[in-house]
């Protein structure tokens, strides 16, 4: 394999400006560096941004905001939590944090996205919660989730980590009917804060119950307490809590950012439409854009190459490396890794839809910050290879 070239072009690099610079600046000038002002405004603007009357709790990670999400509806041991198995492994591992077992399912062929059928047909009387991914920024059904989950007494919390601004059938994902929706700040999301994420939710206790434990199940905010004029020293831990609290340095970068984020999406839409009408006569299954009236956030565009193509996928990653050119994999399905597959004794054949994909998948670099003659590279390197 040769040395990638100098100017190596990558899978994902974050967009920031000098408006993230100075609001950064601003921050470490103030004195205050952990949360605390700038971390309220992040949270009063998201909440804005999207509207309908949300509560919006600011997090260091989306692992952390699930996790909080699961244990304010009570999820613990002999509980059992629904989730697809093409994603992340966070997904799946808080929901053993709390002593819950995590039921993998397969995704819809199309979409990757977690159906209610795959859902239905999992459901036992165990079963307390479900947590579809809005995979690559496209949105799950939710409306037919929810409906299916109500009726069963089960509760939903969307993981929306690809999925800032995405909307279903006109509504900003983070406004749907579920319990609970996670939104992820990582380096390579749609925006970032470098680490972080958002908890969103309409219900008042379960915003509180988010709010006490994301920072050690203290009872009366710290920032409080420590921005009181008058002696404000007393607290009680009400709950052995958790160490999630997004600072105020990483919140400064958010709120700049989030002042950017249409200008984001309409750049992101604007290089999905480039590939899907430049690689359309490749030998290629190119992902499947919003339907009428709902938007994609293209946080990923994955392709799958389809049975007649010249190269396997392996050996094309590994070329378009050798071009200067990076990808990745979303994902190897969770059925595939070690601990899933041991714990619950998962096989292959159980999930025929996520094996197709992830036996033919890469995900082409999507990114704000590429350039047009960047993107011309990818697109110009797969018809060489592919053709």
């Amino acid at each position: 394999m040769t040395t990638p070239p100098d100017d190596f072009l990558p899978f994902a690099l974050p967009d920031l400006g000098h408006e993230e610079a100075a609001a950064v600046l601003e921050c470490l000038q103030s004195g205050w560096l952990t949360s605390g002002p700038v971390s309220r405004q992040f949270e009063q603007e998201f909440a804005a941004y999207l509207g309908g009357e949300v509560h919006a709790i600011a997090v260091n990670s989306a692992t952390a905001g699930l996790h909080l999400a699961l244990e304010a509806l009570g999820i613990g041991p002999g509980d059992e939590v629904i989730v697809p198995t093409m994603t992340f492994t966070a997904t799946a591992e808080v929901v053993r944090y709390l002593g819950a077992d995590a039921v993998i399912v397969d995704v819809d062929p199309h979409t990757l996205c977690l159906q209610p059928e795959a859902i239905a047909a999992a459901i036992t009387p165990n079963t307390r919660a479900v947590i579809p991914v809005h995979y690559g920024g496209l949105a799950c059904d939710i409306d037919a989730i929810v409906a299916l989950a109500h009726r069963h007494g089960v509760r939903v919390i969307e993981d929306a980590a690809h999925a800032f601004p995405t909307t279903l059938r006109g509504r900003l994902v983070g406004t749907l009917d579920s319990d609970a929706t996670v939104f992820s700040f990582y380096a390579n999301k749609t925006m970032t804060t470098g680490e972080g994420g958002m908890v969103v939710c309409r219900d008042a206790d379960i915003a509180r119950r988010v709010r006490v434990m994301r920072l050690h199940g203290i009872s009366e905010d710290a920032f409080d307490r420590f921005t009181s004029r008058r002696p404000a020293w007393f607290y009680q831990v009400i709950s052995p809590g958790f160490k999630y609290n997004l600072t105020d340095i990483a919140a400064a970068i958010g709120r700049a950012q989030l002042r950017k984020i249409d200008g984001f999406l309409a750049r992101r839409q604007q290089m999905a439409r480039r590939y899907t009408e430049c690689l359309a006569d490749l030998p290629l299954t190119l992902p499947p854009d919003a339907p009428a009236g709902s938007q994609h956030a293209w946080h990923l565009y994955p392709v799958r190459l389809t049975a007649n193509a010249p190269l396997a996928r392996d050996l094309l990653i590994e070329q378009l490396s050798e071009h200067g050119i990076g990808t990745s994999v979303h994902y190897i399905p969770l059925h595939r890794q070690p601990y899933w597959r041991d714990r619950y004794g998962l096989r292959p054949e159980q999930f025929p839809h996520a094996e197709a994909s992830y036996h033919a998948q890469l995900t082409l670099p999507l990114y704000t910050a590429m350039a047009d003659a960047g993107q011309a590279r990818v697109i110009a390197t797969l018809t060489e290879l592919l053709c």
